[in-house]
């Protein structure tokens, strides 16, 4: 098993006010460290643009304006599009009740609800966080490909950088199984529908 995610995304303070809550898109990015608040997903591996969900959604608010920045959630197309509307209190200052509902992706206790696989795959640690991965459809198979490229592009780093201090003839089958691999995940983003 390994943790679901390193970081906690944590927004800044920003009480900039603005016409679009998209106009906070560059700030978001920033904060969530270009990656999707509720599936960890990193952005430059998806061939589509990360979205800004409204955490509370837009139906609900109402002390909450659209375009207040502590309720916006830098997001994945596919974690956006499962969420949409999803609110089960229908109140926006309750987040979740009886193991249904959500929580802020910037709050610690959301790392709390899922593990990785060895695998990457995602897998709910509470009742809540069942509740949670079925609403985002965390189990699709793209979160567990995207991990692995991810993971295999840091080694083929690592040890790239130790190649190029000192030629070992062990370390260059590695990097080339490691680039192997790397590829047939690259190929099966395609599969999965990114």
């Amino acid at each position: 098993m390994s943790v679901f995610r390193e970081h906690t995304p944590k927004r800044r303070p920003i009480t900039t006010i603005v016409s679009k809550h998209g106009e906070h898109r560059s700030d978001l990015r920033i904060d969530y460290k270009n990656r999707c608040g509720y599936c960890n997903d990193i952005e430059s591996y998806r061939i589509t643009w990360f979205e800004i969900d409204h955490f509370v959604p837009k139906e609900y608010l109402k002390t909450i304006t659209e375009t207040d920045y502590s309720n916006l959630v830098f997001a994945c197309r596919s974690c956006n599009n499962a969420k949409r509307a999803k609110w089960p209190t229908k109140d926006e200052k309750i987040h979740h009740q009886n193991d249904e509902g959500f929580i802020d992706p910037c709050d610690d206790t959301y790392n709390n609800q899922f593990d990785r696989l060895n695998n990457g795959r995602i897998v709910p640690k509470t009742k809540l966080g069942g509740w949670i991965y079925n609403s985002l459809k965390l189990y699709k198979p793209q979160h567990e490909v995207i991990w692995n490229i991810e993971l295999l592009d840091t080694l083929i780093e690592e040890i790239n950088a130790v190649l190029e201090h000192s030629p070992n003839d062990n370390l260059k089958e590695r990097l080339t199984l490691s680039l192997l691999e790397y590829r047939k995940y690259v190929k099966e983003l395609g599969k999965v529908g990114l």
